[in-house]
């Protein structure tokens, strides 16, 4: 058990600094939550939302994953199957998918996958802010995890009880679950969380808080919550989810480059450590953003009379999931070291 002399140096765990955790953990979990505020209140707006989400942050988020496997040629070797191969492999499975079985196939998988795709980068993150909060104490880890996915659980079984028809103006066909089932993982969510709230009020109450970690996992429930269970229209709910997402991604991967980067411009790597320098942050976004443009507008002006861009949105954003499922492992010691992270 912890005492309270020892919580007394507890650290607050903050995955940089207060300024940059804050505007990471609050900041983009309130641009997420009214942006999907403003698509409920007037829905009109949604398209012109969805564009700048789309171009700001969601292709900008996929070139930064590109930033770790082919911005210098040492990752390029290490992750050459990544960057040449499974991406046609991708691309053939979606095309057989869609023209095999129908669009309909595309929208459902897409709806599971990027729900599991989402519940687990925000798992990665949360154990970052675990260990450099120094772990979770007395607590237990089994009923921290549980508490953790039961959320985003109850929220995958509501759409699929839901069964909306369409989404993103697509068929949808989705699992079917029965009530009871949707009311079950309500209730284990709300004790869990329960279970979870009471630990961390103590811990404040001792003067032991973690309190990084803490703001994230509240940020987790709120944005699982709102987008998944609250807001109704599941393409409306689903922007909540992707917008916190995609700029959560952008702003960790820098926050990654720049610390593998931090001792100064590496030779070998010479444009990536340039763009990932402290100060530098605008040129990061603005040469990712810029790619990321180039990219997706070939992508529409080459491949649209031949092939419909779905399915190659579609690729793009699969071979991104098992890209980052890959190389996003907070428990390999190379990540823990770029992190400054303890192995535990």
């Amino acid at each position: 058990m912890t005492t309270l002399t020892e919580s007394a140096a507890l650290p607050a765990g903050w995955l940089r600094n207060p300024s940059f955790d804050l505007g990471f953990i609050l900041g983009i979990t309130a641009l997420a939550v009214v942006s999907g505020a403003i698509v409920v209140v007037e829905p009109r707006l949604f398209m012109p939302i969805l564009l700048a989400d789309l171009w700001l942050l969601g292709y900008h988020h996929v070139i930064s994953t590109f930033t770790r496997l082919c911005f210098d040629l040492e990752s390029f070797r290490r992750h050459r199957i990544l960057v040449l191969w499974l991406p046609l492999i991708v691309l053939a499975g979606v095309l057989l998918l869609g023209a095999g079985v129908g669009l309909w196939a595309l929208a459902s998988l897409y709806l599971y996958w990027q729900w599991f795709h989402y519940t687990r980068q925000s798992w990665g993150i949360s154990q970052v802010y675990r260990r450099k909060a120094g772990g979770l104490l007395d607590e237990s880890a089994w009923l921290n995890r549980l508490a953790f996915y039961l959320l985003p659980f109850w929220g995958i079984l509501h759409r699929s009880y839901q069964d909306p028809g369409s989404f993103l103006g697509l068929e949808l066909r989705v699992l079917p679950v029965p009530a009871l089932a949707v009311d079950i993982a309500a209730g284990l969510a709300i004790l869990a969380i329960a279970y979870w709230s009471a630990t961390r009020l103590i811990a404040w109450w001792q003067g032991r808080l973690p309190l990084a970690h803490t703001l994230y996992l509240l940020s987790h429930y709120a944005v699982f919550y709102i987008g998944y269970i609250l807001i109704e229209d599941i393409t409306f709910g689903w922007l909540v989810i992707n917008v916190w997402h995609n700029a959560q991604y952008i702003a960790f991967v820098w926050h990654f480059n720049n610390s593998k980067f931090k001792s100064g411009i590496d030779p070998k790597t010479k444009f990536l450590s340039t763009i990932s320098q402290d100060g530098k942050l605008w040129l990061y976004l603005l040469v990712c953003l810029a790619i990321s443009t180039l990219v997706y507008l070939a992508i529409d002006s080459l491949i649209a009379a031949v092939v419909a861009p779905i399915l190659i949105y579609q690729a793009i954003n699969f071979h991104h999931y098992i890209v980052d499922g890959l190389i996003w492992k907070v428990r390999k010691r190379p990540i823990q070291k770029t992190l400054g992270l303890s192995g535990s």
